[in-house]
């Protein structure tokens, strides 16, 4: 055997040696993400004012269809948000909205927060007739309060909920006209609730996240419908509010109370934080001549689908009467990935070298 047929051996030898990989070869790269990028962390549908009345039909039969439709398209859906004005504030309200969650299908996690209206009995006279005349009608805040808690199970207006690791804040208003007429049906936010909302913020914003936070009234001159005379304000504290919410850019706040319909201008308005509508599951209303709005279709119901993946938010408007995607309220919010906000948690937490402590 000449000197090339031998080299031509060894080499082949070596080759049929190494075609496969060995305890010596060097590991594959290791994923940037734990988890695949787009696998879904949490659904939370989102609905607000939808008005149910122990003698108003139509608003039943709303939420019930809202409830289907949203248990076929996010049948895994970790929670029900009802971000206020669910009744109006009497016994026989609260009776039927039980009714309906007893018999559609919705996830097992029920949150709400107080609207306005669920101070509404105070406008009932004794024999139940609409009587403004007759305001309060013998009612008290604390009655109207109590009623409410006791159909969503908290024993407090503002309190938090964590599911899936994600931190979930409700707001809510503890006064209305009884205490002051001036509050009219803007929130009122005591001292005591700020104050909490403040450390409930510091604590959970150390985990890097987004933070979703619900509340009735919306800041005024942000999402749809807030830069009208009807809503000029909404929240009696609202600058303090905001200057609270704007050291937080995780924080993704959910309001209801304008109606305004999904497809409006500034169902999403993004400031120091972002802040998005949810419209009406009982009435949606529409930009009229004025400004001020006027009711949509009488078939229109409007809510929210939020998914949430590892590094984003997304939250779609959905029709629950046309049972389809409201096109011009589809948004994607970013939000850093798991892995992302571990390393800047170790960053931040490791001590500094001696020349720099």
């Amino acid at each position: 055997m000449n000197t090339w047929s031998i080299t031509l051996a060894l080499l082949l030898s070596f080759l049929s040696n190494t075609s496969a990989p060995s305890a010596m070869n060097e590991p594959a790269p290791t994923p940037v993400y734990a988890q695949p990028k787009e696998e879904l962390r949490l659904s939370f549908p989102v609905v607000s004012d939808i008005h149910v009345q122990s003698d108003n039909k139509a608003s039943q039969t709303k939420l019930a269809a809202a409830l289907q439709d949203l248990h076929e398209i996010s049948p895994d859906a970790g929670a029900l948000i009802i971000n206020g004005d669910l009744t109006n504030g009497r016994n026989g309200d609260y009776a039927r909205l039980k009714t309906i969650l007893n018999t559609y299908p919705h996830p097992a996690n029920v949150w709400s927060t107080i609207g306005n209206h669920e101070f509404y009995k105070a406008w009932y006279d004794a024999s139940g007739r609409w009587n403004p005349d007759g305001f309060p009608n013998g009612e008290t805040e604390d009655a109207s309060i109590s009623r409410f808690l006791q159909f969503n199970g908290e024993s407090s207006i503002y309190y938090e909920k964590t599911l899936s690791g994600y931190h979930f804040i409700f707001l809510g208003s503890e006064q209305y006209r009884q205490s002051n007429p001036d509050n009219k049906e803007d929130a009122y936010l005591s001292e005591a609730q700020l104050d909490w909302l403040k450390q409930t913020l510091n604590k959970d914003a150390q985990e890097g996240q987004p933070i979703f936070i619900f509340l009735h009234q919306p800041l005024p001159d942000t999402v749809a419908g807030t830069s009208n005379f009807i809503n000029n304000r909404a929240i009696v504290q609202h600058q303090e509010l905001q200057s609270i919410l704007s050291a937080y850019p995780q924080v993704i706040l959910f309001t209801g109370h304008t109606h305004w319909e999904l497809n409006s201008k500034n169902t999403l308005a993004k400031g120091a934080f972002t802040m998005i509508n949810t419209s009406s599951v009982e009435q949606p209303w529409t930009a009229d001549d004025t400004g001020t709005g006027k009711e949509a279709d009488a078939k229109a119901s409007e809510g929210l689908l939020v998914d949430v993946y590892n590094d984003k938010v997304v939250v779609r408007g959905r029709d629950f009467a046309q049972k389809r995607w409201v096109p011009e309220a589809q948004f994607t919010i970013p939000a850093a990935a798991p892995e992302t906000k571990n390393k800047l948690k170790t960053i931040l937490t490791l001590p500094l070298p001696e020349a720099l402590g």
